[in-house]
């Protein structure tokens, strides 16, 4: 008896020591009435009370405020004593306050004769399964919400047997049918009837369950009978064991899609027809290193070179070799990728060997995803085209030539009667005074004066013929227009004649415009010319300047206006197009507007022509203002002196010439050596040192600015000076100059002038 009642508190000692060690689960003994009699350490975990805290309280104040007013509790020891077991899931509180959710389970404990002595109470914290089972819920709950919006895709299940188990907005769509209509129906009433008959239903299902996935596309019928093309995906959905419990279905529409495709499909076929079917173009494509994957008719014809010799060869064989040696295909790929287009004429060479001019254009190509895949060229042959531009260019040319000359001769024309006057003068007073050599020299000094001021008339008038020829350098100058025209205003009224009243109309206090006063010269004689030209009978021409000022800024106006028969509107709108006459076949080239408009933009300004039939024309140049003061010419001084003693190397192929120079530097107080030609002078500096070179510019043989070139290489420190006749070999713009030229003819205080500056400069150098 003794061994019995050890063994039975052993045994009930290992139970004790089990239950304490078990945490995962809440265990603990209640008495009849729900007071807590035991506690194990899951309890303690679960509930956060330690066992001195909590035996002896009643069990229900675990349970919510909610619960406990609902006497659930009570209910649950009753339940549980009637019943033999009770068993729930709810919220429970934890020492702390807060909430887990529980699964309880109470069941009676009874003594050997029935007598209830408490309850045994398991509780199990099931808060993370629970938010998982929540978790689960909202998840499923959001993909019937995500499916059942989808309308652009039918998507619904089958049972194995493949009746319909559930429906989507896109499967009403499509099919036509409500959910109630269909769901429990069997997919095959979508098939067409030939395909029902074939048992393709049957055979997809198959398919599906044995490979898990069947894909096709055909035809569908929908509920009204029509058709339509379907893309369909069926996969088979199996259980957690592995057994078939049904179908995922999902159909597109894709009968606009295939429409799409074919009429592409027709459209590409027609398009390759198009490019093959031209030869005037070289039309074809290039991969991304530039070898050729695509050949047309066109290419063929102005290549030389059939589709299969060329393709998979690279472009660059059609470029020259000195553009291959250069890298130029190369470059223009990568240009067009770089600039997203190519486009140049060269030439290029055909099988023959053969060159010709080519209009190249290289675009890139890129696919749907931006990458790229080659390069479509086309290629025009331009030969003719450009030979054409040729011949236009030396018509143009010779044109050009043609319109100088006549201008010139127009010019030319209105002042030989002055040369005739002026020669009369210097002959007369020349011849004169070699007849009378015991003249009074108050007398002689006064034809002497008639002479010198005939000269200057002569040079001016040569200045002008050579500004308009352009055979002296572009200067711009700041000028005040109403002053220069004035000046001109004797020489125009000579070119035109006694039929025509010329006017002029010069405002006052004029703003200063800053141009080139020999094209100002050669655009006023044009416009002048083409208003006498109007006016066959004669007529008034009235030249006027103006102030004007408006939102393009301010400037100066010139016009020239005639009282002609006018210009018709519809070739007005021509007039400043190179080429274009108003004037009879063979009275006109058609470039005297063109170069008026031109000199006015080249001068930063416009030109316009206004126009009335009966009435005259007027032309109108703008020139802007300029915010700079015109140069004042300093008056010559008397005193001429220069640095006596000077020894100049005069330099002159022109024996007349050279005596006048001589004179004037042996008047100067110069010690003069001369010579004839470069070569003489160069061998005269090696025999004597000069303090200055004065060299005329054109000579036979070696130049002046040759020579002056092989002194400066030599002797850099000695002064250099430059005589010009304003030919048109020495073309040199003031600011490009290298040495100081002097205009011929000169006179003794222009030399002295230009002396002094030299030997000033070189002294400050030195």
């Amino acid at each position: 008896m003794a061994q019995s009642t050890f063994e039975e508190h052993l045994t009930d000692r290992k139970f004790e020591l089990l239950v304490q060690s078990v945490t995962d689960y809440a265990i603990y003994m209640l008495d009849p009435e729900g007071r807590i009699v035991t506690w194990n350490s899951g309890a303690e975990r679960f509930k956060g009370y330690s066992a001195d805290e909590v035996i002896g309280e009643h069990f229900s104040r675990f349970f919510t405020r909610e619960d406990q007013e609902a006497e659930l509790p009570a209910r649950a020891l009753r339940i549980a004593a009637r019943e033999g077991r009770f068993e729930a899931e709810g919220w429970r509180i934890r020492k702390d306050g807060t909430r887990f959710w529980a699964h309880a389970i109470l069941d009676p404990i009874r003594a050997d004769d029935g007598t209830l002595i408490g309850f045994a109470k398991i509780t199990r914290d099931i808060s993370e399964r629970k938010e998982q089972e929540r978790a689960l819920r909202e998840s499923e709950r959001r993909f019937q919400l995500l499916v059942g919006s989808v309308e652009d895709y039918a998507i619904y299940m089958l049972d194995p047997h493949g009746l319909i188990t559930t429906w989507n907005a896109g499967a009403r769509r499509f099919k036509g049918y409500e959910a109630n209509e269909i769901i429990g129906e069997h997919f095959s009433k979508f098939f067409l009837p030939e395909d029902r008959r074939d048992g393709l239903p049957s055979r997809i299902l198959k398919t599906a369950s044995e490979q898990k996935r069947f894909e096709m596309e055909g035809w569908r019928l929908r509920k009204d009978g029509t058709r339509f093309l379907a893309h369909v995906v069926v996969d088979a959905i199996h259980d957690e064991e592995g057994a078939l419990v049904g179908f995922a279905k999902i159909t597109r529409d894709i009968t606009e899609k295939r429409r799409l495709e074919e009429s592409t499909f027709a459209s590409g076929l027609q398009f390759r027809l198009l490019v093959q079917g031209v030869r005037d173009y070289a039309i074809y494509m290039l991969d991304t290193t530039g070898r050729i994957t695509s050949w047309n008719s066109g290419a063929r014809a102005i290549k030389g070179y059939d589709e299969e010799e060329v393709l998979g060869e690279h472009f660059s064989r059609f470029y020259t070799e000195e553009d291959r040696a250069r890298g130029a295909p190369g470059a223009a790929l990568d240009a067009a990728l770089r600039d997203g287009k190519f486009e140049a004429e060269a030439q290029r060479v055909r099988k023959d060997g053969s060159l010709f001019w080519a209009h190249v254009v290289i675009d890139p190509i890129y696919n749907e995803a931006g990458e790229h895949v080659g390069f479509a060229k086309i290629t025009r042959d331009v030969s003719e085209k450009k030979h054409s531009e040729q011949e236009l260019r030396v018509t143009q040319e010779a044109l050009l030539q043609s319109q100088k000359l006549q201008a010139l001769g127009e010019l030319a024309g209105g002042i030989a009667h002055d040369f005739n006057n002026l020669m009369t003068v210097m002959r007369g007073s020349a011849d004169f005074l070699l007849r009378q050599p015991d003249l009074p020299l108050e007398k002689r000094n006064r034809y002497l004066h008639v002479m010198l001021e005939t000269a200057e008339r002569a040079t001016s008038l040569t200045s002008q013929l050579l500004a308009f020829a352009r055979r002296q350098p572009l200067e711009p100058e700041v000028i005040d227009l109403s002053l220069r025209l004035d000046a001109l205003a004797e020489m125009l009224q000579r070119t035109l004649g006694s039929l025509y009243d010329l006017k002029l109309d010069l405002a006052p206090a004029l703003w200063l415009v800053e141009i080139d006063p020999a094209g100002l010269e050669a655009a006023l004689l044009n416009a002048v010319v083409n208003a006498r030209d109007a006016m066959p009978d004669g007529g008034q021409i009235t030249i006027s300047t103006r102030n004007v000022s408006d939102p393009e800024g301010e400037g100066v106006a010139l016009s020239v206006s005639d009282t002609g028969e006018g210009i018709p509107p519809e070739r007005l709108q021509r007039v400043f197009e190179p080429f274009f006459t108003t004037k009879p076949t063979g009275k006109g080239t058609g470039l005297g507007l063109s170069q008026i408009h031109g000199y006015a933009v080249q001068s930063g300004g416009t030109a316009k022509i206004e126009s009335q039939v009966g009435r005259g024309t007027t032309v109108e140049i703008r020139l802007p203002r300029t915010s700079k003061e015109a140069l004042r010419k300093e008056i010559a001084e008397e005193n001429t002196a220069i640095p006596q003693g000077l020894k100049v190397l005069l330099v002159e192929d022109s024996d007349h010439v050279r005596y006048f120079a001589r004179q004037l530097l042996h008047d100067l107080g110069c010690d003069v050596v001369e010579a004839a030609n470069g070569s003489e002078a160069l061998d005269r500096l090696e025999q004597s040192e000069v303090d200055l070179v004065f060299s005329d510019i054109v000579m036979p043989g070696m130049s002046g600015l040759d020579l002056a070139q092989r002194i400066r290489e030599a002797r850099a420190s000695l002064p250099l000076l430059l005589a010009s006749g304003y030919s048109s070999k020495q073309f040199i713009p003031k600011d490009q100059r290298e040495f100081p030229i002097l205009r011929k003819p000169y006179k003794l205080e222009t030399l002295a002038a230009a002396i002094n500056q030299l030997v000033t400069s070189a002294q400050r150098v030195a």
